[in-house]
This record gives C-alpha cells, sequence and structure tokens, in this order.
C-alpha cells in the first residue's frame, strides 16, 4: 500500500490502517514478586495447591462445644458444662471435647476434636472450672471448615487476569511468592524541540519545561507498559534519526512528541520515514487538538509522533496510541468509562474535523451531570489537569447546542463529588481563600467570566459564582444583574473585596496613556478582555464615554483602535503581552501589573462579590465558605499577598437577597 504524506485521515480509518500493517507482539512470561505484581496481566492460570481455610477453624472467640450438650440451653435455663483447656491461635489442639465439655476457643484457632459448634462469648459466663451457656448451637455454627473458601486444584485466577489488590491477596493465601505474568512492553519516550528546557532549572526566555515526557510516559504506564523518558534533542534530523534509529532496536514501541508538522523545522515525519519500511502511514488527522499526528510502521515496530502542545499530545494519545498500543499488546486494557452529560451552552466546534473537547463536569438541580468545556488552545495543560474528560464532536458538525445531551468519556474511573462547585470570574483572590477553609473542601472551581457563572447559579449548576459585573445604567456593581437576569428571591449576594482595576503599560509608560481617549490613537495597540468578563464591561463602558466626548458613535469608534477585537482571557494574558511588547496597553488588575513589574495606572476600584443559591445557604461547604470570607485572617492575608486588594467592613455578610 502507498504511503499517505500529509493527507488528513479520519482517527478511525487510521488507526485500521496502522493495525493492517502491525503484528501484535508476541510477549514472553516473566515471574515477579507480588508486591510488584499490582496492574500486571496474569500469564498463566493459577490452580490452588492448598485448601483455603487449610484446617476447621472458629470463626469467634467463645467455647468449642459439642451442640449435644446444648439442645435445652436458653436464658433461664443456662446448661454448666466443664471447661477442660484453651485453643490459641496457631496451635494444633491435642484434646477431645466429650459432652458436658467445653475447650475456650480464641478466633481463628483450630477445631479439637469432638467439636461441632462455637458459642460466642457474649452467650456466657465462666464461673471457675466451668462455663454457663445461655443458647444452643447447631452443628456447624461459627466454625470455618477446610476448603470452604476454595479447595486443592480448584481455578482460581484465569490467564489475562488484569491483577489488582484483591487477586493478590488470593495468591498471597495460597503461599505463591512469585506470579507468572506477561513481560511489560517496552517503550521509549523522547521529548523534541530547541525551544524544550528539562523542570528544575531555571526558565530561559523563549523557553518552556518539558511536559509531554512526563504525561507521555506516566499515560504508558497507566496502560500496563515500563516507559522510560531518553530525553530532549533538537530539532534536527541526522540527531534524531539516531536517537530513534537506536530506540527502536531496543524497544517495542517508540514515541516522539514535538515536530510533527509540515513546516519548516518539522522532521518528525522524515525521520520515521528514513529508518525502514513501510514507514509513515499517517501524517495528519481530521482532529482538533491532535492534528499534527504521525504513525508510522518501521521494520515491524510501532512509532508514534504526538503532536509538541501538551493538550494536543494529550488527546492525540487517548484517541489513537491508547488503541493502537492495546492491539499491539493483546492484553486486556480497560475500556475507558463514559457517561452521558448535557452542555450548558453552545459551543462551536468547526465542521470538517473531529473535534475534542475536554469538559469539567458539574451535578444540575436534576441529578443530571452538565459538560463545561474548558480548553480552548492546545498548550493549555493546567486546564485539561482540571478537566473530568472529554466530548467527541464528530467531523460533520459545526456547534453542539445548549442543552444537547453528549457522551463524555471519562480520564479516570470515578468521579468525585465536589463539596462546592465555583462557577466565574477567576480571581487570585479565591486561591488564598480556598487555602484558608478550616477543613479540607473538594472544591471544583470553573473560571467561564462573570456571565457565565451567573447563568451557572440560574441553572443550578454552580454553588458559588465570583462576579464583578458594571452595570452601565447604574454604575452599581453585580445586584442589578441579579434583578436583570431574574434572580430576586433565588439567590443571595454575598460581599467579597474590592480590587483596583487600571491601565497596565510598560515601565515609565512610553506612550502616555492617561485615559480611555488614548485607545484611539494611530500609534497605540491595545489589548482587549473576552466578552463576558467584568473587566470588559469596565473597558466597553470607559470607551462608550471616551467615543462620546470624541463626538463618535462607540460601535465605529471601535474599529479605530488597534487590538479591539484581540481578547484575552485572564489578567496575567494582559500583563503579558504588554510585558512581551505585543501591545501598548491593556486593562487589569493592580496585582498582576506588579507580578510583571510593569506600571500601574489606576482607573477604578471594583466590587468581587460572590453569587449563592439561597437553597444552597445551608451546606456545610458554603458555611465554610462565608466563615472563611468574612474571618480576620483571611482578611489580613489578602491585604498582605495582593497589592491592590481590599476586604470590607461588609466581607462576608449578605448585601443582597
Amino acid at each position: 500500500m502507498a504511503k499517505v504524506f500529509h493527507r488528513l485521515m479520519r482517527v478511525e480509518e487510521a488507526i485500521e490502517l496502522i493495525k493492517r500493517h502491525l503484528k501484535q507482539l508476541n510477549l514472553e512470561l516473566e515471574y515477579v514478586a507480588l508486591t510488584e505484581a499490582l496492574g500486571r496481566v496474569l500469564a498463566e492460570s493459577i490452580v490452588s495447591p492448598v485448601d483455603y481455610p487449610p484446617f476447621d477453624r472458629a470463626t469467634v472467640d467463645g467455647y468449642a462445644v459439642n451442640s449435644v450438650s446444648l439442645l435445652n440451653a436458653d436464658e433461664e435455663n443456662p446448661v454448666k458444662l466443664r471447661v477442660i483447656g484453651e485453643v490459641k491461635v496457631g496451635e494444633l489442639p491435642d484434646l477431645e471435647v466429650k459432652p458436658g465439655e467445653a475447650v475456650e476457643i480464641h478466633t481463628g484457632a483450630p477445631i479439637p476434636k469432638g467439636v461441632d459448634s462455637v458459642v460466642m462469648s457474649e452467650y456466657t459466663k465462666k464461673i471457675g472450672d466451668y462455663v454457663l451457656i445461655y443458647r444452643s448451637t447447631y452443628p456447624g455454627e461459627n466454625i470455618a471448615q477446610t476448603g470452604a473458601d476454595l479447595m486443592v486444584g480448584e481455578s482460581l485466577i484465569k490467564k489475562g487476569t488484569v491483577l489488582t489488590s484483591r487477586e493478590i491477596g488470593v495468591l498471597a493465601a495460597i503461599g505463591l511468592s512469585k506470579v507468572p505474568v506477561y513481560r511489560k512492553v517496552r517503550v521509549a519516550v523522547i521529548s523534541t524541540g530547541c525551544e524544550i528546557q528539562p523542570p528544575g532549572s531555571h526558565l530561559k526566555p523563549g523557553k518552556i519545561y518539558d511536559v509531554n515526557s512526563f504525561t507521555i510516559s506516566c499515560m504508558l504506564r497507566e496502560l500496563g507498559c515500563q516507559s522510560d523518558v531518553l530525553g530532549i534533542y533538537p530539532d534536527d534530523f541526522n540527531t534524531l534519526r539516531k536517537v530513534v534509529g537506536e530506540a527502536l532496536e531496543n524497544y517495542d514501541v517508540v514515541v516522539t512528541s514535538g515536530s510533527t508538522s509540515a513546516g519548516f523545522g518539522d522532521v518528525i515525519y522524515r525521520v520515521f520515514n528514513s529508518l525502514g519500511k513501510p514507514g509513515v502511514l499517517v501524517h495528519g488527522l481530521l482532529m482538533r487538538p491532535g492534528k499534527p499526528t504521525v504513525v508510522a510502521v518501521i521494520n515491524g515496530k510501532l512509532a508514534l509522533g504526538l503532536p509538541g502542545f501538551p493538550v494536543s499530545a494529550m488527546i492525540a494519545f487517548h484517541m489513537v496510541a491508547r488503541p493502537i498500543i492495546a492491539y499491539l499488546t493483546n492484553l486486556p486494557v480497560e475500556t475507558p468509562l463514559k457517561i452521558k452529560a448535557v452542555l450548558p451552552f453552545r459551543v462551536k466546534t468547526g465542521g470538517g474535523v473531529k473535534t475534542i473537547i475536554p469538559v469539567s463536569l458539574t451535578l444540575n438541580p436534576s441529578g443530571f451531570f452538565s459538560a463545561y468545556p474548558l480548553v480552548e488552545e492546545s498548550g493549555a495543560i493546567w486546564r485539561l489537569a482540571l478537566s473530568d474528560g472529554f466530548v467527541e464532536c464528530p467531523e460533520e458538525r459545526d456547534f453542539l447546542e445548549e442543552n444537547e445531551e453528549v457522551s463524555v468519556t471519562l480520564f479516570s474511573k470515578a468521579i468525585k463529588p465536589a463539596d462546592l462547585v465555583f462557577i466565574g470570574s477567576h480571581c487570585l483572590g479565591l486561591d488564598l481563600l480556598f487555602e484558608h477553609f478550616e477543613e479540607p473542601l473538594a472544591v471544583k472551581a470553573i473560571n467561564i467570566g462573570s456571565l457565565g457563572g451567573l447563568l451557572a447559579v440560574k441553572r443550578g449548576e454552580a454553588d458559588v459564582a465570583g462576579i464583578h459585573l458594571l452595570d452601565p445604567e447604574t454604575m452599581q456593581y453585580n445586584i442589578p444583574c441579579i434583578r436583570r437576569y431574574e434572580l430576586e428571591g433565588r439567590v443571595v449576594l454575598v460581599r467579597g473585596y474590592t480590587r483596583m482595576q487600571g491601565f497596565i503599560v510598560k515601565p515609565g509608560n512610553p506612550k502616555k496613556i492617561s485615559g480611555f481617549e488614548d485607545f484611539f490613537r494611530k500609534d497605540v495597540t491595545i489589548i482587549n478582555r473576552n466578552k463576558g468578563s467584568g473587566t470588559r464591561a469596565l473597558i466597553d463602558e470607559g470607551l462608550r464615554k471616551a467615543s462620546e466626548s470624541l463626538g463618535l458613535k462607540f460601535e465605529e469608534a471601535v474599529k479605530r483602535i488597534r487590538g479591539y477585537t484581540f481578547e484575552a482571557k485572564t489578567h496575567s494574558a494582559v500583563a503579558s503581552a504588554i510585558a512581551y511588547g505585543k501591545c501598548d496597553v491593556g486593562v487589569g488588575i493592580e496585582a498582576v501589573a506588579y507580578a510583571y513589574g510593569l506600571e500601574f495606572i489606576p482607573i477604578a476600584e471594583e466590587l468581587y462579590d460572590f453569587l449563592i443559591l439561597r437553597d444552597r445557604l445551608q451546606k456545610n461547604s458554603i458555611k465554610i465558605f462565608i466563615k472563611t470570607l468574612s474571618s480576620d485572617a483571611f482578611k489580613k492575608v489578602l491585604v498582605e499577598r495582593l497589592r491592590g486588594y481590599r476586604p470590607l467592613r461588609e466581607t462576608g455578610n449578605i448585601v443582597y437577597g
């Protein structure tokens, strides 16, 4: 079959093509200690060499008796038996119990001759050399018989079983110290890129830390593979050809990340194709993120080239690498769990490619899950870490609609319910607030802007929303929005704190920015904030007033602003763009400007408040949230650690509702 370069393939088509060129591995058997067997795949069925339990034994503390001796015993007519001895755990008894006699016995101790039952000590009273017994017994009561759990020759665990703690407990019970398992698939992990440097070193300008080596290696281990990280190498053909070639000789699979596109400097597909036949089979997928994925079969061995951006690499691994490695090993790989959820708002996906959307899950009042999209660009590794799973949107769809039911593939087997669900505008003060909770709480925080948080509360999907929405008519923060969105009676507004918003510029303010009027200058480039954020509302209100003073209509005036359509989603993104010279001015909070060593020109002090559903006020987590917010300890650390932040006398109090 001819090799295909730079032709985008459907994911399913690519996987089937690779399978046709790849032979499954014949993994050898090896013996490992029980302590190393967790997660390994059993290579031979296990037959029990012993009975379990290996002898008749007592299951309670009490007295071993012959049930004939207690035929008429009850509370009013106890039977008096002579105690002839004691049987302890680990001792083989050498006595015989006859009618009218009893032996004191411990849990787990062997049953002596003549005994057919054990009476619990709670129904007895010892007097000297005798014991009064206040109930009868039946034959076999409180005795575990030999082989009751398993017998010699019984088949216990089948070949191909993935060993968990339960199976390992069984293996220990039958006396095995080692177990036959298939050897692990050996995988070499290689990172590429001149911009990559290892964690632990000082980050140089223009460089980023290596993420993929660690995430890919861990995902491989979760599949039961042995993964070895071979290091970071530049995008140099000769260097990578040598490294990848040697790895193919010593490993079953080679996985690289980076240098997978078809642009200048991207060489992995050429490296793979130069090392053997049939070479590169897949170079590009109809999938986003993960489009620039390369897959090759080189002289019978699998080589995977994952994209360099961490989110793209992880999604490509889940969608492509995972099923191919599972096929290659022919061993059981746990199928990811899928659940149903609804989307809280419309999501643009971009038709023509399979779109993978990482989501965070919250429970809505009906008990159904809502899936909040989290990641919109391929390098957002922290956002991906906050997600519970992902949604696959097929190639033929341009949008997923609001309230549409979707299938979510979970990253882990279980969803841990959050004690507190926060949805709204991100704020540095929140991190301090969560740190100072009086008891540990599982907090799910989804940052989608003030308006998104308000709507999430309205739908009942959030316990708390952080908002700082300025009403242009009243010039009040937050309270007018409660009325506008018809939330009166359903919510309360808890006073938060103030943050100083202002113009962020380079040190010395080289463009002499003093007001929103300067945004219309031809020599000034701005960076805007995203729609729905409180800061965007502040910017647009400032520009509306400035355009009026210049005698211009707002809609026409903003078209003259260089950078108005360039939106940043965080205060840090604004500061970073200015620090790196991408623009001259933006609006953000003082704390971030200070952190980046930039100059700050105050505009206004805004209120950052918390919207809470009234019916959630009795939740323990909400009580802790409000108590911490109003505490002197939190107010003190807020001022000390965040420049431009100020608690108020009402902080932590309900000011509306």
